[in-house]
Order: C-alpha cells, then sequence, then structure tokens
C-alpha cells in the first residue's frame, strides 16, 4: 500500500517530501588506507594537487573553498572532529594550523563556516533527482545547503523549466545549516522566497557553535512564523529510541521546547529510517505532542 491508498483509507492528508542532498564538500585519499594522525600544532596543506596524500598533504578538489577562504578562517573536517585555522594560502594551496588533533582518512567532509562558497547548491546529481522527483510529483523539495537568498530563486526557476505541463508545482523548504543564512538579512529574504524552512540542526551544529544552535532555533522560528511560513525543527530529536524503546528526559525536552518554541513539525531523522523501534518512536511523540497541546501551560506562549 503507497502514500496514496493510505492517505485516502484514514482520510489523513500525507504530504511527501523529496530531499536534495546538495554538495558534498570533502578530501582526496590518502597513501595510506587507515588514513594519518594529525597532531595539534602542526600545519597540514591542503592542495589541488591529485597525488595522494601523507601526514602534511591531501588533496582538496575544491578550487572554491581555497578561493574563498582567507587567513584565520576555520575548517572543520569530519563532522568537527578535526579543526583547522587558515594560516598560510597561495595559487591552489591552503596552510592550516592543526588546533583539534585527530586522524584522517579518504574522503573526510570538509565543512566552512567561515566562508560563503561560489557554488551552486544544486550538483548535477541534484539537478537529475529533481527531475526525478517532478515527474512523480512530491509534495515539497527540501533544497540543501543554502547560502544565501539566490539559492531560492535558482530552485524555483529551475523547478519551472522542468515541471511537466499540467503538473502540480511543489512547495520549497529551505534547509537551514550554514551561519551564512544568519549574515545582513539573509534569513529574512531566505523565509520571504521560499514555502517553508527546517531547522537542520545536524550540520547547523557542526558549523555553528553547540551552545548557538538553541539561539538560533529560535530565531528561525520566530522569523518563520512572522512571515507566515511554516517550520520544523529536525535532527537528533529522539536520537536514543533508534534502539531503545524509550526517550532520554533531556530529548522528551527537547521536543518540547521545539514546540513551546512555535515549531509547526517535529521531523524524525535516523529515529524512524533505521531504528528498530520506530513505531513505538512515533507513538511517544505524538502521545507527547497531544499532551503539550492540552497542557494549559502552552496556551501561555502561543494565545
Amino acid at each position: 500500500m503507497n502514500s496514496q491508498e493510505i492517505e485516502e483509507k484514514y482520510s489523513h492528508p500525507i504530504a511527501i517530501l523529496g530531499d536534495l542532498q546538495g554538495p558534498k564538500l570533502r578530501v582526496g585519499e590518502f597513501s595510506d588506507p587507515e588514513g594519518v594522525f594529525l597532531v595539534k600544532g602542526q600545519t597540514f596543506r591542503l592542495d589541488l594537487d591529485e597525488s595522494q596524500g601523507d601526514n602534511t598533504r591531501v588533496m582538496l578538489p575544491h578550487p572554491e573553498i581555497i578561493a574563498a577562504s582567507e587567513i584565520g578562517h576555520v575548517l572543520l573536517i569530519d563532522d568537527g572532529k578535526i579543526k583547522f585555522t587558515v594560516v598560510g594560502k597561495g595559487d591552489g594551496w591552503l596552510d592550516c594550523n592543526v588546533d583539534v588533533k585527530g586522524k584522517i582518512s579518504n574522503r573526510k567532509g570538509v565543512n566552512t563556516p567561515d566562508s560563503v562558497l561560489d557554488i551552486s547548491p544544486l550538483t548535477p546529481k541534484d539537478r537529475s533527482d529533481l527531475e526525478y522527483m517532478l515527474g512523480i510529483g512530491v509534495d515539497w523539495v527540501a533544497l540543501s545547503f543554502v547560502q544565501r537568498p539566490e539559492d531560492i530563486v535558482e530552485i524555483n526557476a529551475l523547478i519551472d523549466e522542468k515541471l511537466p505541463e499540467g503538473s502540480f508545482k511543489p512547495a520549497i523548504m529551505a534547509k537551514i545549516e550554514k551561519p551564512s543564512c544568519f549574515d545582513g538579512d539573509n534569513l529574512h529574504e531566505i523565509v520571504k522566497l521560499c514555502d517553508g524552512i527546517m531547522v537542520a540542526r545536524g550540520d547547523l551544529g557542526v558549523e555553528c557553535a553547540p551552545e548557538d544552535v538553541p539561539l538560533l532555533q529560535k530565531e528561525i522560528i520566530d522569523e518563520s512564523r512572522s512571515q507566515g511560513r511554516p517550520v520544523v525543527v529536525a535532527t537528533q530529536m529522539l536520537e536514543s529510541m533508534i534502539d531503545s524503546p524509550t526517550p532520554t528526559r533531556a530529548e522528551a525536552s527537547d521536543v518540547a521546547t521545539a514546540i513551546y518554541d512555535g515549531a509547526d513539525a517535529i521531523m524524525l531523522s535516523a529515529e524512524s529510517a533505521a531504528g528498530t523501534v520506530s513505531s513505538c518512536t512515533l507513538a511517544f511523540l505524538l502521545k507527547l505532542i497531544v499532551y503539550l497541546y492540552r497542557f494549559a501551560h502552552y496556551n501561555s506562549f502561543h494565545m
């Protein structure tokens, strides 16, 4: 039974969201397949040389990162497990100080919290995936790697170009996960241009300081509500319930905080996609949401 049949059977609307993954920025490969260990204080080079890396350098196959990085900018490797600060820059290379030691190996991800990259949020794969989504008729398209309002303009134009004749145009949901979204009036303009917002706390928590994420979540929700846009809070809402039939008390409070802040939806990730007790997770989440809405304290926030 597909989602449309379930929707009809239970008279309950179900929106289908297609998620575009966006650019994946990664280092190259090392001569040792196990990788190398970098020590704090050493200098490590990122460059465009295609030869395999060692404990002094590795290829960074993204010239746009090298172009956008300045002395003092931070680069994060492998979801922040290793931290670099750029201390030197030349034609096709960056010299970085290792601020946080660790092991680096093939194809580990790179985050650029201090830089706005001159790249499209839509890779060739994203463009192909988008055409497929438009063909099957998804209700929403979520755009990753949003850096600025122009990214929303770009995907809207592409949808208008590729939408099959007579088809329903999906709504656009911008995933807020880059610090540049908060530069100037970027957040206001992004919210204005799209149809909905997702607080993507996974990458946002890597590129921003952990203590900033709760405040940014509130800022995003407030801006979305002020412009009448639905807002979703996502990532690690009930993370422990991937394997456990009960959540931690901190997770229950985290969900409640998002609801009190004014979120329109709570999104599960690995909890439902790969969890061993996904039905328990969904049942608990629904129970908590209903309970909070019935609790008189909720009305003092939203009346």
